[in-house]
């Protein structure tokens, strides 16, 4: 197996039974955890590998349950050909359900682990034995959906003391059943509160989420529903390009009026999108005559 890194952390792996949903949830004092720790494929299984990390363990993992092992089962053969499992701490969840996790004798204390149906919570080097029950707690609650899920558990472990070296990076990692590419994939390589600013990432990714709800709404002409996509995009980021591009796809839809209310609102906060509309037409990407329209109602007080 590969070569090991030392890397101490906590993290979670679970699938969602109603959804299909697996993902994976770590955070560490280790620069750009994420791209050594969670690993995760659509219909498959997900994988957490730390302590002494054999990155193998995440690829190799997922070709194993992808081929048909459970996930007590993949563990398992890895672990019996690892001379050095002892030093590991590896979780893994299939997309049924099965969970499998190792807690090597000689992993670093504060070091343990905890199941529940279809997940896992790990740990090692933690501050106190708090930081693993605390995860647990959040992941048996059931509350919300799995990426909330996951990102509470990190926020118990962070309250409960953490790691005791320290904070630096932290990862969250989601698949669902039948999409290839990732539904989250966010990474927070070197920070002094990773779990926070991976928390602030989370709601900013859910408010692009909302803007492709609201371009799909807009796109068989419920004018309404898209709307209150763009609303609640706008909820979750101050970023004035949700407006923009809400404003252009109520021109598209027939809604000039009211997209030239909303793009204002986006000028006003960054003049430069007014430039970015007279640019579209010549990409091919929005009609001429419109936007000269739009940029005209936006130089007109009266709006006309």
């Amino acid at each position: 197996m590969s070569q090991a890194l030392l890397l101490h952390t906590y993290s979670v792996v679970a699938v969602d039974a109603s959804t299909g949903q697996l993902g994976v949830a770590v955070q560490s004092h280790w620069f750009n955890v994420g791209r050594l720790v969670p690993w995760a494929r659509a219909g498959v299984g997900a994988v957490a590998t730390q302590s002494m990390v054999d990155v193998a363990y995440g690829p190799r993992g997922l070709d194993l349950m992808g081929a048909g092992a459970s996930a007590s089962e993949a563990l398992g053969l890895l672990l019996a050909e690892d001379e050095e499992r002892s030093v590991r701490q590896v979780a893994m969840v299939d997309q049924g359900g099965d969970v499998a996790v190792h807690t090597g004798d000689r992993c670093i204390e504060v070091a343990s682990h905890q199941t529940g149906p279809g997940w896992s919570v790990q740990a090692n080097i933690m501050r106190t034995a708090d930081v693993v029950p605390a995860m647990a707690e959040v992941m048996a609650a059931e509350t919300g959906d799995l990426s909330e899920r996951m990102l509470g558990a990190l926020l118990a472990a962070e309250a409960s003391g953490g790691d005791l070296r320290g904070s630096q990076s932290a990862s969250l990692l989601i698949v669902g059943r039948d999409r290839p590419e990732p539904l989250v994939d966010l990474r927070v390589e070197d920070h002094p509160a990773p779990v926070d600013e991976l928390e602030r990432l989370v709601t900013v990714a859910g408010a692009y989420e909302e803007m492709n709800i609201g371009d799909e709404a807009l796109g068989r002409g419920d004018i309404l529903a898209s709307n209150d996509a763009y609303a609640a995009a706008a909820a979750r980021s101050d970023n004035p390009e949700i407006l923009f591009w809400h404003a252009v796809g109520l021109a598209r839809a027939g809604e000039a009026d009211r997209g030239v209310e909303v793009l204002r609102r986006a000028v006003a906060e960054n003049p430069d999108l007014a430039v970015l509309l007279a640019r579209l037409p010549r990409s091919g990407l929005f009609p001429a005559e419109l936007a000269d329209r739009l940029i005209g109602s936006l130089e007109d007080p009266s709006g006309r």
